[in-house]
């Protein structure tokens, strides 16, 4: 019996190497920027994003994968397993559905994560593992499903401006932020959507501090398979991060990945995370 396919779409900020060794199925989202359309993670990087913001000005504005897309992707593949960016945030998962729903002879099953970034990697990665141990479509889907309450995602945003630009807080929000150097950590909400979980005042390191002060409260509960620190343009922060996780618990897979230029167009540079499954 043939494998049991996994596919994400880019806004799961893995690496190509991760993507490689769990033989997954990656699918972009897009981005368009003036007047030109680019394959999130195949045309355009978060870095190349960054440096064509800053010289034209716009923001980009993004889009989920087309049916075609996905009629395309899921191909050839009978049985398979997609997982979705959440659908409270993106149009992709319905397009997913809409794209197996015309395949009548796919059985791809599609998963709403809930959540964005590298946790919908940890839930790609788990069904990977649940595929090379032998079990079926049906049973990843509702492993994973069942998983989504215990992800755990919290993103410390250097700059209000592009969630500003992208019409996701006042002007008036985002100049007091940064007159009083408000650091926002927004984290992922159990209904799909994000929320502001605490604003960071002073210091750039107060609000990795702070990051690292919810995993290590959250630690006796923490499954320590993998967590993820994900940035944009932050990398030594990350490195700084990652050392500190490590010295925290016995992780025995601790990932960095850079934030794709989907996520990073809402987000904005400076922004870095770190990413968790509960037991």
């Amino acid at each position: 019996m043939a494998s049991t396919s996994i596919f994400v779409d880019s806004t799961a900020d893995l690496s190509a190497e991760l993507v490689a060794r769990h033989r997954l199925e990656v699918i972009p989202l897009i981005v368009h920027l003036d007047g030109k359309s680019y394959r999130d993670g195949i045309d355009l990087s978060s870095e190349q994003l960054f440096a064509l913001i800053e010289a034209n000005g716009a923001l980009p504005t993004t889009a989920a994968p087309t049916l075609g897309d996905f009629m395309t992707a899921f191909s050839g593949h009978t049985d398979g397993v997609f997982i979705g960016i959440s659908s409270k945030l993106s149009g992709t998962v319905n397009n997913a559905l809409l794209a197996v729903q015309a395949m009548p002879e796919s059985r791809i099953r599609v998963v709403d994560s809930l959540t964005l970034s590298s946790a919908i990697g940890l839930l790609a990665l788990k069904a990977a593992d649940l595929r090379d141990a032998g079990a079926g479509a049906e049973e990843i889907q509702a492993t994973i499903e069942a998983l989504r309450p215990k992800v755990r995602m919290s993103f410390a945003l250097e700059t209000m401006r592009y969630l500003y630009l992208g019409g996701r807080c006042t002007a008036l929000q985002s100049v007091v932020a940064s007159m009083l150097k408000i650091r926002p950590i927004i984290a992922g909400m159990p209904d799909g959507t994000l929320g502001l979980k605490a604003k960071i005042h002073g210091a750039r390191k107060r609000a990795l501090e702070a990051l690292l002060h919810d995993f290590e409260a959250a630690l006796p509960n923490v499954d320590l398979q993998r967590v993820f620190v994900t940035h944009a343009a932050a990398a030594e922060d990350a490195a700084y991060l990652a050392e500190k996780l490590t010295a925290l618990a016995p992780i025995q897979e601790l990932h960095i990945t850079t934030a794709g230029a989907v996520i990073a167009s809402h987000c904005g540079p400076g922004t870095i995370g770190v990413l968790y499954l509960l037991k």
